[in-house]
């Protein structure tokens, strides 16, 4: 194995004597930014709410402002603890702006999962149910190596549980070609809607059907790669998914 390739999975960045934003609290405390102008009583700031939908997907979309006009891109990411961690190419300019002296890029990043279609007796009160997450803060460049390690190792992670330890980490060149940004969870909101449609009294009765489509999300059967080696088994986290 190269010397220049971690042997084993490094440690939450939270524990290699980084700062971590404040845990104490047990919600968000709202600011004009996270407190929505309808639908208020969709929303939530408790952590435990947040950080479930966040650890429940891996696909976000970091939007930001470039040359004086907004840029969203989709993009993977992975929670540890009170941080969001990013990741793409050095040469990319977005992450290029993070690593900019402080105080960093400011970025909203949002991540939504849709658990169903609302169907209801008129066009308008058509709707779906959801559960999202916007986070507002200051993207920055990770520096640290034992913290850039246990990042990229996350965001492996977050989207197929136990391939970490199921792969080949980057080498040197990699890491030196791979940006890593974080953003502190401190202003981040939650918003969710449930139910079935809500028709107005007189549409009742209309003949037309109503309710909910629910949604999941599936994963297929694995499909190996044209050379995936002699006698290499698909691997148990893959056919448990």
């Amino acid at each position: 194995m190269p010397a220049d390739q971690p042997t084993s999975r490094q440690p939450d960045p939270g524990r290699q004597g980084v700062q971590q934003p404040d845990e104490a609290s047990a919600a968000y405390g709202p600011t004009a930014r996270t407190r929505p102008t309808r639908a208020r009583e969709r929303a939530g700031y408790d952590r435990e709410l947040v950080h479930a939908i966040l650890d429940d997907d891996y696909l976000c979309h970091l939007g930001f402002v470039r040359d004086g006009a907004p840029v969203v891109l989709p993009t993977l990411y992975a929670r540890v603890g009170e941080r969001l961690y990013v990741h793409g190419s050095t040469g990319s300019r977005p992450l290029r702006e993070a690593g900019r002296p402080e105080p960093g890029m400011p970025v909203c990043l949002t991540v939504t999962r849709v658990d169903g279609l609302v169907l209801a007796k008129s066009a308008f009160h058509h709707s779906v149910n959801y559960r999202s997450v916007v986070v507002h803060g200051l993207a920055r460049q990770v520096t640290d190596p034992a913290e850039r390690c246990a990042a990229l190792d996350a965001l492996v992670e977050n989207i197929v549980p136990g391939r970490a330890d199921d792969s080949r980490r980057a080498d040197a060149k990699e890491l030196a070609a791979t940006a890593v940004v974080r953003v502190d969870l401190t202003e981040a909101s939650a918003k969710v809607r449930t139910g079935g449609p809500e028709d107005e009294p007189e549409d009742r009765n209309l003949p037309y059907w109503s309710g909910v489509l629910p949604v999941s999300r599936t994963y297929g059967t694995p499909v190996p790669a044209d050379e995936p080696g002699p006698g290499i088994p698909v691997p148990g986290y893959l056919t448990a998914r």
